[in-house]
């Protein structure tokens, strides 16, 4: 929320009072964006700014020891189908509070770790064992770089990519993962980047098409706001490839090699961004000549946040962060797109969740959806069939067991693509998750879709 409303309608005490609390995890959609969408935001009364900063705060768990999923629960969380294997708390990582996380797999031995992104850093934690879980280290930001809610981080090859919102200066640090594989130092250690791409401050968020070796950071103070494109095919020098900018701030994007319906487009560079208002759908092939072609609103629209290809590229799942919220609806609505082209499409088709909670980011691999849904936590959605948006609720694990409903607190982000039957789940008031799927279909499932990749 900008100060000066606070300013004018509260006076300079209450600003005083606000800026004494400790930095806290808010919803992508921020009071600034609200102002140049002229929508409203759901925290502009001081009252409810007050009573959302609240809720942020950390919130105190005892871990003890892994527990299946028995009748309905993991130890307080109820459950279905995920069982509790692993936990750190926020303050054991690093402190700061929590956001994106993301996850590396070492192809030679089968090590895994967990990016939890956070506001003063990044904690590297080897889930290998996720009983044990050990953190290893943090990577800060750049000297002289302030705190930021809002880290986000990816990964290509054995390099993750990381960058901050509303902070000048961070740019995109690049990490070599395999410093996390042997160290010197007893952990926790403090990492360093061995670059820093600077051709820009800040970002919201970034995407790297791993299959093109190009990343894609947006929400940032160049391009409009719209896509960066950086080549880093040699992760250490990573270079400027180009700027999609006519569309403006994009929040999200997944970028892909194009192998779906439209034949006119196989085998382009293909991004699908969530730009506040609609979902875009950009050629990029040619980064110094990137080209619209087409962009898709749907009904009851208010914030296009995030979404995934299916694995055939036709279907795209999409969340609006607000849509729950603004019209009241009774449960997480997730649209999906069909693009058998990509330059047109009908309004997409709803699915509607049995609770209420507002989504976050999602994931899909095979037929399933993994969704982090704020205060509902992860869930996971077999997709029957995505033409009429025909999902079946099959799994879950909610890291925020206090209530559900329309609010900001609770899981983040879902990391699935271990290769294997563990998943990785920020919340912004517990920390880190490491969970275990145990319902049998979705287990076998992940098992036929990874194949010689699965690793138990």
């Amino acid at each position: 929320m900008p100060l000066n409303l606070l300013h004018n309608k509260f006076g300079v005490a209450l600003v005083t009072s606000l800026l004494s609390l400790p930095l806290v995890a808010w919803a992508c959609f921020t009071a600034d964006r609200a102002e140049v969408l002229a929508v409203e935001h759901p925290d502009l009364d001081f009252a409810s700014l007050a009573h959302q900063m609240h809720m942020q705060q950390t919130i105190d768990y005892r871990f003890n020891g892994p527990r299946d999923c028995v009748e309905g629960f993991a130890d307080q969380f109820p459950c279905q189908g995920i069982g509790l294997a692993g936990w750190v708390e926020l303050p054991a990582i690093g402190g700061g509070t929590g956001s994106d996380n993301w996850g590396w797999r070492d192809p030679d031995s089968g090590r895994l770790f967990a990016l939890m992104g956070r506001s003063n850093g990044v904690a590297f934690v080897e889930v290998t064992v996720p009983e044990s879980p050990v953190y290893l280290g943090n990577l800060p930001r750049p000297a002289g770089v302030s705190n930021s809610v809002w880290t986000d981080i990816k990964t290509y090859g054995h390099h993750a990519f990381i960058v901050a919102d509303s902070v000048m200066g961070q740019g995109m640090q690049v990490f070599d993962l395999r410093n996390l594989l042997a160290s010197e130092e007893r952990p926790p250690q403090t990492f360093a980047a061995v670059t820093r791409y600077d051709q820009f401050n800040s970002a919201h968020n970034i995407a790297i098409n791993t299959e093109s070796g190009f990343a894609y950071t947006v929400g940032g103070d160049t391009c409009a706001g719209g896509l960066h494109m950086i080549d880093v095919r040699d992760p250490e020098n990573p270079s400027f490839a180009g700027c999609f900018a006519s569309e403006g701030y994009t929040h999200d994007v997944q970028c892909v090699i194009y192998r779906g319906p439209d034949e006119r487009y196989q085998g382009n560079e293909i991004c699908f961004a969530s730009n506040e208002t609609s979902l875009d759908v950009v050629d990029v092939t040619d980064k110094e000549a990137p080209r619209l072609i087409g962009r898709h609103s749907y009904p009851q629209f208010r914030y296009t946040h995030q979404g995934w290809l299916t694995e055939d590229h036709r279907y795209f799942f999409l969340d609006d962060e607000l849509d729950e919220t603004t019209y009241n609806l009774p449960g997480t609505r997730t649209l999906v797109f069909d693009f058998a082209q990509l330059d047109v499409s009908d309004p997409p088709a709803e699915y509607i969740a049995d609770g209420p909670a507002i989504d976050h980011n999602q994931y899909v691999i095979g037929d399933y959806v993994f969704q982090a849904n704020y205060k509902r936590g992860l869930r996971v959605l077999h997709i029957k069939d995505p033409a009429t948006a025909n999902l079946e609720e099959v799994a879950w694990f909610d890291t925020y067991p206090n209530e559900d409903g329309n609010g900001f607190s609770g899981a983040w982000n879902v990391f699935p693509f271990f290769a294997n039957n563990l998943l990785l789940v920020s919340d912004f008031n517990r920390g880190l998750f490491i969970v275990r799927v145990s319902d049998p279909n979705l287990a076998m499932a992940l098992e036929s879709i990874y194949g010689d990749r699965f690793a138990p």
